[in-house]
């Protein structure tokens, strides 16, 4: 008891009263579970994105440009102006990587990831001002890239230091193999031949308008809009 402004007050401990700190006690112990979970999902997510992003094939591309050394990554899927591949030249409308030098074209090259092969490849994009890949003119078509590559665009020079590839094989799409007709005998009964079912193709659909051509055409331009097949999804096509 205490004695204040002449009054006797009586301090009483009620149970509940102990009973509610202890509820607040374990309240707080449990708090930071919640919370340290949340730290560490999250940490992981950030973690397996990286390593996604180091695992994914890629380029490294090293030129001089205005007197400043640049060095540029390429990915096998990465947004770019033209899908499916990244184009270089003087123009910053049509191209994803920009040059300076004059002699450089306005769209000069453009470098794909070629999943079949699991290697990149560099095309022509400017018949009258072909490349030099290797010492070698590029005329048409493509060529395969490699580290060491060089690659001369008028004046300017550009050189492969890195071309990392995660090594995952590619699926090799067997050709439908034709039924063998067969005779079924059955109690001294003959029966006659099942028809054959038709098979379903392959073909390569197209990375910008999505339709789909035949998959002996992966080499050229897509027919109705011109986009680079190289980069195409082979996907399954009915039965005609």
């Amino acid at each position: 008891m205490r004695a204040s402004r002449g009054k006797t007050q009586i301090k009483r401990n009620y149970p509940f009263e102990q009973y509610k700190f202890r509820l607040s006690f374990f309240q707080i112990l449990a708090l930071p579970c919640p919370v340290v979970l949340g730290i560490a999902q999250a940490k992981f997510e950030v973690a397996n994105k990286s390593y996604r992003v180091r695992r994914m094939n890629a380029l490294t591309l090293q030129w001089h440009d205005a007197g400043q050394e640049i060095t540029r990554k390429i990915y096998e899927q990465q947004p770019t102006k033209n899908p499916g591949t990244v184009r270089i030249g003087r123009d910053p409308a049509r191209c994803d990587i920009v040059l300076s030098n004059p002699t450089v074209s306005g769209l000069h090259i453009e470098i794909y990831f070629y999943p079949e092969i699991q290697g990149f490849f560099i095309r022509n994009l400017r018949s009258q001002n072909p490349p030099l890949v290797d010492g070698q003119q590029l005329l048409q078509g493509e060529m395969p890239l490699k580290q060491g590559s060089i690659i001369c665009l008028g004046e300017m020079q550009l050189k492969v230091i890195a071309v990392d590839i995660i090594g995952i094989p590619a699926t090799i799409l067997a050709p439908p193999q034709p039924p063998v007709a067969q005779f079924q005998i059955q109690a001294g009964h003959q029966h006659p031949p099942t028809p054959p079912i038709k098979q379903a193709v392959y073909g390569i659909e197209c990375p910008k308008c999505h339709r789909v051509s035949p998959y002996e055409h992966q080499h050229l331009p897509c027919r109705w809009c011109g986009t680079s097949l190289a980069a195409g999804m082979s996907v399954l096509v009915g039965p005609q």
